[in-house]
């Protein structure tokens, strides 16, 4: 793969308990608070599964206006609900699951749910989740 576009994001303190994030160009900074449903106290802060949700549904949104373009087709007033479920993997690890939900106002139902399909196939956070990103951890 060639880039064409890099973020970079750095998380210190106690990641998802506490912890603080920001991107490297520093737009985005952001306090963590681990859920009560994950044995947190909750309150003030965000989550990393909320981010992935948020990011995949602007991401997802991008790819719908993507494909409507290549098209000729117009897109006003769309809305995509990104629902990600965290949960245990029968190894012991945790998983996602996503749910997207898009509307498309104004388009009949079959050109809607065409371009919702097509988009699903060209959104690179559908992609990483659907075929597996590779990931490169180490020390450093």
């Amino acid at each position: 793969m060639t880039p064409l576009y890099t973020a970079v994001a750095t998380t210190t303190g106690g990641g998802r308990n506490g912890g603080h994030g920001k991107t490297s160009d520093g737009s985005v900074t952001v306090d963590f608070a681990m859920p009560k449903e994950l044995g947190g106290p909750g309150g003030a802060g965000t989550n990393p599964e909320q981010l992935v949700a948020l990011g995949y549904s602007a991401c997802f949104g991008s790819a719908l206006h993507f494909v409507a373009g290549r098209k000729g087709v117009k897109l006003e007033n769309v809305s995509v609900t990104v629902k990600a479920e965290m949960g245990r993997s029968p190894e012991g690890g945790f998983v996602f699951e996503f749910d997207i939900e898009a509307s498309l106002p104004g388009l009949a139902k079959a050109d809607a749910e065409a371009l919702v399909a097509e988009a699903d196939q060209v959104c690179p956070y559908s992609n990483a989740f659907r075929k597996g990103a590779p990931v490169r951890a180490k020390l450093v």
